[in-house]
């Protein structure tokens, strides 16, 4: 975790496998599971909060939080790590990176003297992800990162470590190492909890000192969203993006007398709901009903000239 809280609070998943607190060590700065690591900390684990809607089954909501018995000092090798924010996007094809001490291939342990490990895997969008497991077991709350063909993957073992991109020069962790089918399968990427989906969780189970969250913003277009295969339902206005309309008075009037009268209506009654002055949709008695306009493209913003 980012800011204050990090010094006494960690992040993880694989939760089922934590019935207790007792015994349980977070480990940090440590390069090496053998041999001397002279940078680490460790602190013994006090509390941990699972996510109340946590599903064995699915895998749905994997997440929770560790509380340290002690505040961590930070150092070069100890820093804490942003966490992705509720309005992060993270396109396909986005760079992440995966870190820990788990297998290197399937049934193939970590050789000593078991190094700290990191794979580079760009992020396959939801839909994808869905296709690739069968629709339906990818949620929301998941993130999926891996190449169709394989051979890269986080694998046995590294259940509840980071998935983290770089932006403007800052690492924030956009997943949780969940599961997967097998490891480094070809059209089977790793899925991950998708941190971002648990901003408002994570702040209501912190009282003070909360995480430091951070926006990711993707760039360019998502080609997720072209994605179709059998069962996958097509995308609805509210999964496209943003149509964003910049108006300049000029531009507005020649525009608006080429439309026809749904369509008018409904502009005019998108500037009435965002208090645009002499736009009242309704007067002359005009039919109250705002049509869509024709393709089922949704104007969810509009800017009004100044």
């Amino acid at each position: 975790l980012a800011g204050q809280s990090a010094k006494i609070w960690s992040v993880g998943a694989d939760c089922c496998s934590l019935f207790t607190a007792t015994g349980l060590t977070v480990n940090l700065g440590r390069q090496s599971l053998q041999g001397s690591n002279p940078n680490a900390a460790s602190r013994t684990v006090t509390q941990i909060i699972k996510h109340p809607n946590y599903n064995s089954g699915t895998n749905n909501n994997d997440i929770c939080l560790l509380r340290l018995s002690s505040p961590v000092t930070f150092s070069r090798y100890i820093s804490p790590v942003c966490l992705a924010a509720s309005n992060s996007t993270f396109y396909s094809g986005v760079n992440s990176w995966v870190t820990g001490w788990g297998n290197i291939g399937e049934g193939v342990s970590l050789p000593s003297p078991q190094n700290l490990m990191e794979v580079e895997v760009p992020v396959v969008g939801n839909r994808q992800c869905n296709c690739d497991y069968g629709v339906g077991t990818i949620t929301d709350n998941m993130i999926c990162a891996g190449l169709p063909d394989g051979g890269k993957d986080s694998c046995q073992g590294d259940s509840g470590g980071p998935m983290v991109s770089k932006q403007n020069g800052r690492w924030i962790q956009a997943g949780i190492v969940s599961f997967r089918n097998g490891c480094a399968r070809p059209n089977f990427p790793g899925v991950y909890t998708s941190v971002s989906q648990y901003q408002a969780w994570i702040n209501s189970q912190i009282s003070s000192k909360q995480p430091g969250f951070m926006t990711f913003t993707s760039t360019g277009t998502n080609s997720d969203l072209s994605v179709t295969c059998t069962g996958l339902l097509p995308l609805t206005h509210r999964d496209r993006q943003p149509f964003v309309l910049i108006f300049t008075p000029a531009f507005t009037l020649i525009w608006i007398n080429q439309l026809t009268y749904p369509h008018k209506l409904h502009i005019f009654g998108l500037w009435e709901e965002a208090g645009v002055p002499g736009t009242n949709p309704r007067k002359h008695g005009e039919n109250t009903e705002r049509p869509r306009p024709d393709g089922g493209i949704e104007l969810r913003t509009v800017q009004q000239w100044r």
